[in-house]
């Protein structure tokens, strides 16, 4: 699954977002800092098991790396996922 799109971050609903279709995929986070907490990553029932979530945290470890920020992963998907995935081990906060 391609959404092709950009992660953006919502101000007003302090999360960054990534549209699939009509569904959006999304993280509520922290910043802090040079820190970024990934409280909770959400998809629809209708994205899941069908990588959409994971497309997401890879553009949003992107995002994380252009901005010079450390991730600190709270939402147990996050962390799974950041613990399958050694290229962005250097984003990881200790």
């Amino acid at each position: 699954m391609t959404a092709n799109n950009p992660v953006t971050y919502n101000e007003a609903k302090k999360r960054y977002e990534m549209p699939f279709g009509h569904l959006v995929v999304y993280a509520n986070v922290r910043k802090e800092k040079n820190t970024l907490y990934i409280d909770y990553v959400f998809a629809p029932q209708e994205l899941r098991g069908k990588g959409a979530a994971g497309e997401f945290m890879s553009k949003l470890m992107d995002v994380v790396r252009a901005e010079a920020l450390k991730a600190v992963p709270l939402c147990g998907y996050a962390a799974s996922w950041l613990g399958r995935h050694s290229e962005y081990q250097d984003l990881i906060s200790n």
